[in-house]
């Protein structure tokens, strides 16, 4: 077996390659950087090996006060989006402390690197080919090829797959929101939905939770979609803000029961308006902010039958809209007051909504259900990640507490049992 360096056996390579032996069934240019920076990696590790070693070079004698000596290599690969290329990784015996390359760290850090950014440009609205594009050189030579950035992004789909299973144990849930988006899931085929859920915390944290398929907005979908939460540890909400989908409607019922169910007012305001006057809407608008922001349950409650009596005879169609689901718009009245403005609409997720929509322009039809679902969960965990705190305060915290205890959702703090047992036991005295 030869004894020399394996740069010299990678520049004998690139010259062969050179002269117009290229093995058979490869792509010459292909090759061609492969072994141009399998040469130029080499030598860069080999010069790092003889700066280690005090700039000896092969087989020439250690000094008095030189330490080490060289020991063969062990294999290594780069990873590049093109594929590993293999190197030979110089080693180094008989010093204090071992030798490891800063090349080789260098190189695969920014590989990393650059896994992360296709990534992000793909989950920020680049398709595949605009990924492909933004990495070409000079020249117009591609640096990373469209099965490349297939590869690096399905990182997103083992994200989503792990987002999908986590534990929902340490999550405090206070108020869930839900609500759907519709997207083309096949490659033929009508729109399917997208079932999502997020929450605020007892804390004031906001959770993306879940985000699934449910070919359409059934009672049997969300039924499925709330029970695969449940099962992962998800304490019921105190709260549920939906939109008017029937089918979720029931769901919700069903399944959280003892909590209290909202009706999102932005689209409920949207449904009425639609039924008034350009004349009259401004008037009947107002009696209904009037409902919507009134101070206690009871002022609600008599501020919806004054607007109910006065355009009852008038507009019939409006008010049938707003008693349609009296019960669950007055619902919010039921929690803190500062928190009102967060439970009454859904709203929060439309903004994601809207960021994937921008993203799909790119791609009218997805090709799949895992490039659809790898596409929305990017753009909705993104947009999660700069949702705002929403500050709750002790006074706030035990008001939710009461009232999960008055729906039967968790029992009485301890100091309301032990003060009850103390009125009894007065009682009893």
């Amino acid at each position: 077996m030869r004894r020399v360096p394996p740069s010299m056996l990678a520049r004998e390579e690139l010259d062969l390659l050179l002269h117009g032996e290229s093995p058979a069934g490869s792509n010459v240019v292909s090759a061609l950087v492969e072994n141009i920076t399998r040469l130029v990696v080499q030598e860069l590790l080999e010069a790092e090996q003889s700066d280690f070693l005090g700039g000896r070079g092969r087989y020439e004698r250690r000094g008095e006060q030189q330490a080490g000596w060289r020991n063969g290599y062990e294999e290594g690969r780069i990873r590049t989006a093109e594929g590993p290329i293999r190197v030979r990784l110089p080693q180094v015996r008989g010093t204090g402390e071992p030798f490891r390359s800063s090349l080789m760290s260098f190189l695969e850090g920014n590989s990393e690197v650059l896994d992360r950014l296709v990534t992000e440009m793909y989950a920020r609205g680049l398709s595949t080919r605009d990924v492909e594009d933004a990495f070409r050189d000079a020249t117009g030579e591609l640096l990373i090829s469209k099965s490349a950035v297939s590869e690096i992004t399905d990182q997103l789909w083992a994200d989503y797959e792990a987002f999908v299973a986590r534990d929902l144990s340490e999550i405090p849930v206070e108020y869930l929101f839900c609500d759907a988006i519709f997207e083309s899931l096949r490659r033929q085929g009508a729109k399917e939905a997208l079932l999502v859920a997020w929450c605020i915390d007892s804390d004031g944290r906001k959770h993306l939770l879940h985000l699934a398929v449910g070919n359409k907005e059934s009672e049997l979908a969300w039924t499925e979609f709330f029970r695969n939460m449940i099962a992962r540890g998800l304490r019921p909400p105190t709260t549920v803000t939906t939109d008017g989908a029937p089918g979720m409607i029931k769901a919700v019922e069903a399944v959280f029961s003892n909590s209290i169910r909202i009706r999102c007012w932005f689209h409920r305001l949207a449904n009425i308006r639609a039924k008034l006057p350009d004349d009259g809407a401004p008037e009947v608008m107002a009696h209904l902010y009037a409902v919507r922001d009134a101070p206690t349950l009871d002022a609600a409650r008599a501020a919806a039958d004054r607007f109910e009596n006065t355009y009852g005879a008038v507009y019939p169609a409006a008010v049938s809209c707003f008693a349609d689901d009296r019960e669950a718009l007055l619902a919010i009245h039921r929690v803190p007051v500062r928190h009102r403005i967060r439970v009454r609409t859904t709203n929060l997720a439309e903004r994601g909504f809207e960021e994937e929509r921008r993203r799909t322009k790119v791609i009218p039809r997805l090709m799949s259900e895992k490039a659809t679902m790898k596409l929305a969960f990017a753009t909705m965990i993104r947009a999660a990640e700069r949702w705002c705190r929403v500050s709750v305060s002790d006074i706030e915290r035990r008001q939710l507490q009461l009232l999960r205890a008055e729906l039967g959702l968790d029992p009485p703090p301890a100091e309301d049992q032990a003060r009850k047992r103390r009125r009894s036991q007065r009682r009893a005295a």
